[in-house]
């Protein structure tokens, strides 16, 4: 959830790969994936639902019979209008590239690094992330809300993530209403 989106992920590197889809790649909430081995890695379906039968429809009205024979086995019901959505975060995604995603995000986090230390102020996250934590901030959280600047406090600091629906302007606004 932390990086699938802006940072390369190579999935079959894993043995198993779980990632919810709502923060960084923009899908709508209940939108998760789970990518396991092609001998499914001897995990057991617990929760096994019509749609994880090998033949969906001889499944809806009763129990499975047989679970499919991939990982579509751990399936539940969908969420069918969050996955709807998904589909077209996806393809933007795909379109732009998570190279070119990730440049644009970390670009805006090392604008925001660079004038926060023209304030004064030091980060603790250092340069490669999009998240960017300042410790003693957050205490300004609601001030910053107010002036339409959207941050949280994170046990004090103050911590802003930029990501594709983020410009170069709204760096330069969250800066401006801290310099005063």
């Amino acid at each position: 959830s932390q990086a699938a989106g802006w940072l390369p992920i190579q999935a079959d590197a894993y043995d198993f790969v779980s990632s919810v889809a709502f923060k960084w790649l923009v899908c709508p909430r209940g939108v998760a994936f789970l990518v396991v081995p092609e001998d499914l890695g001897g995990l057991t379906p617990v929760f096994a639902g019509w749609v994880a039968g090998e033949a969906p429809w001889d499944s809806c009205y009763g129990p499975v019979a047989e679970l499919a024979h991939s990982a579509r086995r751990f399936d539940e019901s969908p969420s069918l209008f969050s996955y709807a959505g998904a589909r077209h975060s996806l393809e933007l995604f795909e379109e732009l590239g998570v190279a070119n995603v990730r440049a644009h995000d970390l670009a805006l986090a090392d604008r925001f690094r660079a004038g926060l230390q023209g304030l004064g102020h030091t980060p603790v996250s250092a340069p490669g992330s999009p998240i960017v934590s300042v410790p003693g901030l957050g205490r300004r959280q609601q001030e910053l809300s107010e002036a339409g600047v959207e941050v949280s406090d994170r046990a004090g600091n103050l911590r802003a993530a930029f990501h594709l629906y983020n410009t170069p302007a709204d760096v330069d606004r969250l800066l401006d209403v801290l310099s005063g």
